[in-house]
């Protein structure tokens, strides 16, 4: 009688990866634009042309897109932004959408 090991697979096994979500940054009249370049450089990890390059998105679009994560990690960045906009006084808002 064969036993499976930890390590074999159950054919019948089927994976589900986790569902990503976009998070965009949304425009607004009062926050400026260097500040925006910040939380995508701090929060987001991207580089300055990156950032720059979203930012005009946002400014010319009403929203750029900053990334695609999992749900935790998109939650995250979207209390990142609402704290550090909060703490400077700015209306900067994060949304996050199902991919």
């Amino acid at each position: 009688m064969a036993t499976k090991t930890d390590l074999e697979i159950d054919e019948q096994t089927i994976l589900k990866y986790p569902k990503k979500y976009f998070v965009f940054l949304l425009n607004d009249d009062y926050t400026p634009m260097d500040f925006v370049v910040d939380i995508l450089m701090e929060i987001f990890h991207k580089t300055y042309e990156e950032a720059q390059d979203i930012m005009l998105e946002v400014h010319k679009k009403n929203r750029g897109l900053c990334g695609v994560y999992t749900y935790e990690i998109a939650e995250t960045k979207l209390k990142q932004v609402r704290r550090k906009a909060k703490d400077n006084g700015f209306p900067l808002k994060a949304t996050m959408e199902e991919e």
